[in-house]
């Protein structure tokens, strides 16, 4: 693999945004978010950690426009990250 090479990652009900930069999040959303639809994975887990808030609103303010997206819940659960995480709930295709 080379710089600038896509990075493959797993399709799960989770997508860890920690490894990601602000400024990368807008477009993974909507890819990870499209091909969870596409395998069936309707409720998905984003995380987007405590921190400063300034990516959870990001994450948010991109949720909000999804057409794909029927509802989202923040903060998750204790279980499930707190403030750290929102659940976004897909419409079935």
């Amino acid at each position: 693999m080379t710089e600038g090479d896509p990075v493959q990652i797993e399709i799960t009900d989770e997508l860890d945004l920690h490894t990601f930069q602000p400024r990368e999040v807008g477009e993974l959303l909507v890819d990870y978010l499209g091909e969870c639809q596409k395998r069936g994975i309707l409720n998905v887990r984003v995380i987007h950690g405590k921190g400063t808030g300034a990516l959870r609103v990001g994450v948010h303010e991109k949720l909000a426009k999804m057409e794909i997206v029927a509802a989202i819940t923040w903060p998750a659960s204790a279980q499930t990250g707190g403030w750290g995480a929102t659940w976004a709930q897909l419409k079935a295709l």
